[in-house]
């Protein structure tokens, strides 16, 4: 990851206008207009933008800041030099929390058929745990495929390596986030996600669940082992977490702060103390879900930020760069994301999409079979996708949220009938679909 280049020093470049009254009126009649309708643009991007043929680089970028500062409001996270944070609200900022008002917290009605739905909205709640426990593990190192995880948490089997881990950990984690958000975020909470999100994965077991020690030095470090940022003192972290936890359950600042923004601080809060010797980016993101879970925006349990993260990871780094060598402006951070909250709530929707129409077209080539209730209608179509997949007793109980009992019942109903095949490994009973399971279906008819 490229170290961005830091901007000019304002303050330098304003008194070194001084000297130059007309040229110092260019600026501040051109930051009247500066970032109207452009990009919230970096320094380090800014040289590839038009600008005002009148003024350069440097005045352009300082007429850009003059019009940020009047808008912005500070936070009361402080770095390690005690330099508050701040954040603005420029353009497109209201109009992606006005989508995410309304398509997170709102009732839409593509949701209305699938996941509102008690008879299927447990399988999509399984469906996305599981993808963010994946991505979100890859994102610090983990190296298991998707498939071989996901088989490992639908039957429930031990890990077997550290990847499986850390995968097993955040899905325990995530599930763990459910059931705290109606509770307000303590120092015990926190340090419980991180004991359930670090537990064996630490070279170092002691570290689980409690903050690094004053001799123990964490940094973050790029692929070229060169430093990207360099934590708080640990003396400093039971102040700062207490500031961080205030932050969190909406006790501070006194000003209003948007719901979402506030969730999107939180993650950036987390991550940039790095109050742990390891497992820093996991808890911040689940905190990130905590945190909008708490406030309303029930669709987020069905989101996967971390699957899109990963699919341009570079991106997410550089937000947190951008803060922090642009006087500790937090809208580089909050744009970059809301941008990343929006794309998941389109993926969903696709993703809805998708199997409502294979949904509809099972239960269209089998209204003879009105036997067959929706967690069999769910498997069959699962299984004409993925033709390889294999089916357990226990996946199909996890996977759907029943009994034993109504799992074998589900699936020995479908061996029954030539849908499945049964197959014995090791003490276990496996099931897989049939060959040429849509002709198989169609002859049902």
């Amino acid at each position: 990851m490229r170290i961005p280049k830091r901007p000019p020093d304002r303050e330098k470049l304003h008194r070194d206008l001084l000297e130059q009254p007309k040229r110092l009126l260019a600026v501040i009649e051109a930051s009247t207009v500066a970032g109207q309708g452009e990009k919230y643009m970096h320094w380090d991007r800014l040289k590839y933008y038009k600008r005002p043929d009148d003024l350069s680089l440097e005045e352009w970028w300082l007429a850009i800041k003059l019009a940020r500062t009047r808008t912005t409001k500070s936070i009361p996270l402080v770095d390690t030099k005690s330099n508050q944070f701040t954040f603005g609200t420029p353009d497109p900022v209201p109009e992606h929390l006005h989508h995410i008002d309304q398509d997170a917290a709102g009732r839409i009605e593509m949701a209305q058929e699938q996941i509102t739905n008690p008879a299927t909205r447990d399988r999509y709640i399984y469906d996305s745990l599981v993808e963010e426990s994946i991505t979100s593990s890859q994102l610090e190192g983990a190296s298991t495929t998707r498939r071989v995880a996901k088989e490992m948490l639908r039957t429930r089997r031990r890990p077997r390596d550290h990847s499986e881990i850390m995968i097993r950990n955040n899905y325990l984690a995530m599930q763990r986030v459910r059931e705290l958000k109606d509770k307000p975020l303590t120092k015990a909470i926190l340090l419980e996600l991180h004991t359930i999100l670090t537990t064996g994965t630490l070279d170092d077991p002691s570290a689980s669940g409690r903050f690094r020690l004053p001799d123990e030095s964490v940094k973050v470090y790029d692929n070229y082992n060169e430093i990207l940022h360099t934590p708080p003192k640990a003396g400093e972290l039971p102040k700062r977490l207490a500031a961080m936890l205030d932050f969190a359950n909406g006790k501070t600042p006194r000003y209003f702060i948007h719901p979402v923004v506030r969730s999107i601080i939180l993650h950036f809060w987390l991550a940039y103390d790095h109050p742990f010797v390891d497992g820093n980016g996991r808890c911040a993101r689940t905190l990130f879900y905590w945190s909008m879970l708490r406030q309303g925006y029930w669709l987020c349990e069905f989101l996967s930020i971390s699957q899109i993260i990963r699919k341009a990871p570079v991106k997410y780094g550089t937000a947190f760069l951008y803060t922090e060598s642009d006087e500790n402006d937090l809208t580089y951070f909050i744009l970059y994301h809301l941008d990343m909250i929006r794309r998941s709530i389109r993926e969903l929707h696709e993703h809805i999409s998708k199997n409502t129409k294979a949904m509809r077209q099972t239960q269209t080539m089998m209204r003879a079979s009105e036997s067959l209730n929706h967690r069999q209608l769910a498997l069959l179509t699962h299984a004409l996708r993925h033709p390889e997949a294999g089916y357990s007793l226990r996946s199909h109980s996890v996977s759907h949220n029943v009994t034993h009992q109504t799992a074998r019942t589900d699936l020995y109903t479908l061996v029954k009938r030539g849908l499945l095949t049964q197959r014995t490994i090791g003490r276990t009973f496996y099931f897989y679909p049939a060959e040429d399971l849509e002709r198989r279906i169609r002859e049902l008819q």
